[in-house]
């Protein structure tokens, strides 16, 4: 009776990368028994074609057969010996982290708008006052609407955005109560997919056509 079936999986060695399970590494573990390099090179090229099959996430990547080589060699705990089209990997490469990325730090209070959204409004500082630094205030008091209409999509008083630029600014900028920005429905009509736009004004070309069309049980006149 094969008792080896019967253990539980907390008996057998720790699976190396799960992904493959417990049989890929049994036959790696066959593999390193074969004595005749160019029989044990053979299997190894039939035990990665079997890793592909029973990984095929891996495929998704351009050097693929290279990864699945590196993983045989790391399955084996790096002492696999056979003729590979690839140079082994190099040991403890499986738990080396990636470097951290990091997080930017800004000092922003309204994340809605992004840093870049400051940055521009330090550089319209630069510029003298004028019919040119209006118009780009202008400008960006409607993009940090549109910002913030992507952060809450109900709606927005202009008001606030002004009050905002303000801030943002360092109370540099105080743009007059009466601004009139780009309506909430005009902005977020623009960002409407554009097969709903379609798709309305097929609505629209329908409606006008069933007007057009005589109706039966209207009266003609004579």
């Amino acid at each position: 009776m094969n008792k080896e079936g019967l253990k539980y999986n907390t008996e057998r060695d720790k699976l190396i990368i799960s992904e493959y399970g417990r049989n890929i590494q049994i036959m790696i573990k066959h593999l390193m028994e074969i004595e005749d390099r160019n029989k044990r090179t053979e299997a190894a090229h039939f035990i990665v074609s079997v890793m592909a099959q029973m990984n095929p996430q891996v495929k998704e990547s351009n050097d693929y057969i290279h990864k699945l080589w590196d993983h045989l060699y790391i399955i084996s705990d790096y002492k696999l010996d056979v003729d590979s089209p690839f140079d082994p990997p190099k040991q403890g490469v499986i738990v080396d982290k990636p470097e951290h990325v990091g997080y930017q730090k800004h000092d922003i209070k309204q994340g809605h708008y992004g840093n870049y959204i400051k940055e521009i409004i330090n550089k319209i500082k630069e510029i003298e006052e004028g019919p040119k630094r209006d118009a780009l205030l202008l400008a960006v008091a409607n993009q940090m609407k549109r910002d913030y209409l992507n952060w809450n999509r109900e709606t927005v008083n202009d008001l606030l955005i002004l009050d905002d630029l303000y801030k943002l600014s360092g109370e540099t900028f105080a743009m007059p109560m009466e601004t009139k920005l780009t309506s909430t429905n005009e902005i977020l009509g623009r960002q409407q997919p554009i097969q709903q736009q379609q798709q309305s004004k097929k609505k629209k070309v329908k409606k006008q056509q069933i007007k057009k069309l005589p109706n039966p049980n209207r009266p003609t006149k004579k």
